[in-house]
């Protein structure tokens, strides 16, 4: 399927599902696929981003990932008062690349058209990408500052992983680049390899813990988290905001998409989806798997956190010292980027 039939499903589901919910104040496409050419094929490994915009300021659950004509979607809410001014989306770097184009799939109120008119029109200017370079790093020390050792192991991973991998975004916001989820690692290899700054690359991987991993062991890790995986989708009840990322409809994308990455020569870049995709299912197992079968899975899941070199409670703190010790160094190379962007404009 390419890129414009995966979006006419995707708009068709919007007019005929998402408009009909109480609320509703119009869609558009976010992520990756939202910026490609229609005749682009789209990789059996991604998915169609979609943005319901809703009244309620408190957003539910959002609906995920699901199969509509043929074509995989992911569908999130988003609250009305978050897009309430220009100046509100252009700080937060999550928001802000969404409205960089024109990708409006509904707008019955003409807000979003208005918006998006202004964000794209100040996006590039330098004081805003620095807003959202900043935006990205008090993410990171926030989140590495928050953990918590007493929590259950695979909460504690996620909330070591996720900060951790957040330190590529400032790499790609610096950049004007999509801060894409799955293929953090990927994206920002090739931003500093384009800048020169291939060093600073091998210290990513180093603070994630994966420098020294070989195709060989990731691909075993591999092999160990689809067993986990499966397990998890079969036994999954409870809701959680991810549920739908470990289900049938999205294996394509954690399992297939993680072994074509190691295929292709990319096996470090692979593994920080790999271990956040093992602790969601961990998470589900503890919630809805009889205990035999989550003792029986935890080895590998540990085997996959040692191999990050994590060995005890303690070390997530010192690892995560680690990380807000590196910032730095890593605002400097932000700002490297940004001063020699060609695309970044002075501004007021």
């Amino acid at each position: 399927m390419n890129v414009g039939s995966a979006k006419k499903a995707a708009a068709d589901w919007v007019t005929n599902h998402a408009s009909r919910t109480e609320g509703y104040r119009g869609a558009y496409f976010s992520g990756s696929t939202a910026v490609l050419p229609d005749e682009a094929e789209l990789p059996a490994s991604s998915d169609v981003d979609v943005m319901i915009v809703t009244a309620e300021a408190a957003p539910p659950l959002k609906p995920g990932k699901f199969i509509h004509r043929d074509a995989l979607i992911e569908a999130s809410y988003i609250s009305w008062h978050q897009l309430a001014s220009a100046e509100e989306v252009l700080a937060n770097y999550h928001l802000a690349n969404g409205f960089r184009t024109n990708t409006i799939i509904a707008d019955p109120t003409g807000h979003l058209h208005s918006l998006q008119a202004e964000v794209s029109r100040l996006f590039a200017e330098r004081p805003w990408v620095r807003r959202r370079c900043l935006n990205v790093r008090e993410k990171i020390e926030n989140g590495l500052r928050a953990i918590d050792t007493a929590a259950p192991l695979h909460d504690l991973l996620t909330s070591w992983l996720f900060p951790t991998g957040v330190t590529t975004h400032l790499i790609l916001v610096a950049a004007l680049r999509n801060p894409t989820v799955r293929l953090r690692y990927l994206a920002a290899r090739e931003v500093l390899e384009s800048y020169g700054q291939d060093s600073l690359y091998a210290e990513l991987l180093e603070l994630l813990g994966c420098a020294h991993l070989t195709p060989e062991r990731t691909e075993r890790h591999l092999d160990e988290l689809t067993r986990t995986f499966d397990a998890a989708a079969a036994a999954a009840r409870t809701p959680f905001f991810f549920s739908s990322d470990i289900s049938p409809a999205s294996r394509p994308i954690a399992i297939d998409g993680s072994r074509e990455l190691i295929r292709r020569g990319f096996h470090r870049e692979a593994v920080f989806w790999i271990a956040a995709t093992f602790a969601r299912c961990h998470k589900i197992l503890a919630a809805d798997a009889p205990r035999e079968l989550q003792e029986q899975l935890l080895p590998a899941f540990e085997a996959v956190i040692a191999d990050l070199g994590i060995r005890s409670r303690e070390d997530f703190l010192s690892r995560a010292a680690e990380g807000i010790g590196y910032l730095p160094r890593l605002w400097e190379a932000a700002e490297s980027i940004m001063a020699n962007n060609p695309e970044i404009q002075p501004g007021d």
